[in-house]
């Protein structure tokens, strides 16, 4: 499998503070990966170079054939198109429909023919199990639901890699279980899924690498 994340010997770093040191991390299509460790270890900060939000401070770092140390700003939406981000607060835009907020993602990334659009859109949230909530507003929806619509955006432009930081944080049980079902499937359909969590079960039931965020440091 083609190597999509490649790290050597980078450090990164949030203001004055190093958050991590001496990472030195791979990631190969179709990869289930675990981001463990305490709030504050390093996960969202790691992520967050991943698309560029975060520059990196020292080593080499590739994402999808970007190289991270040199990518200029204008290039960054190119990069973000091939990733599929998930975030634990949503972020949807709470005024509009779940179906206009998918199609803003797409207009965003470049879509023009709107019957394509429409079409696409409601292939996306069927794959989800919300076809039948497209024309619903966010508040109208449980956070199970809103969680659904979110991983629908992530898939929308064809990802090579979800990112999903902790993506059952604010779900009970039985609703992030139903998460975990969907993102698993999503890896065994070959697309690489990175996800921090604190909870240490998904990994026991979603068999996937385990990368423990520890004292500034990956091990992997």
């Amino acid at each position: 499998m083609a190597e999509l994340i490649v790290y050597k010997n980078v450090e990164i770093h949030q203001a004055d503070q190093i958050v991590l040191h001496d990472v030195n991390v791979a990631v190969e299509g179709g990869e289930m990966i675990y981001l463990l460790g305490k709030v504050g270890s390093g996960k969202s900060s790691f992520m967050k170079t991943i698309y560029g939000a975060l520059p990196i401070a020292v080593g080499e770092a590739t994402v999808l054939g970007y190289d991270m140390m040199q990518i200029r700003r204008r290039k960054l939406p190119y990069l973000r198109r091939r990733l599929g981000i998930i975030f634990q607060d949503y972020k949807l835009l709470t005024d509009r429909s779940v179906e206009e907020n998918l199609l803003f993602v797409l207009r965003a990334t470049g879509w023009k023919d709107k019957k394509l659009m429409q079409t696409h859109v409601r292939e996306v949230l069927e794959q989800v199990g919300m076809e039948t909530k497209a024309y619903k507003k966010p508040y109208e929806l449980s956070g199970g639901e809103q969680q659904r619509v979110v991983i629908a955006r992530a898939l929308l432009n064809s990802p090579e890699m979800i990112l999903a930081d902790e993506p059952t944080g604010n779900l009970d049980a039985e609703t992030g279980k139903e998460i975990m079902d969907l993102l698993y499937a999503i890896s065994q359909a070959g697309i690489t899924v990175l996800m921090s969590t604190h909870n240490l079960q998904w990994p026991e039931k979603y068999p996937g690498k385990k990368w423990l965020f520890e004292n500034g440091e990956i091990h992997s």
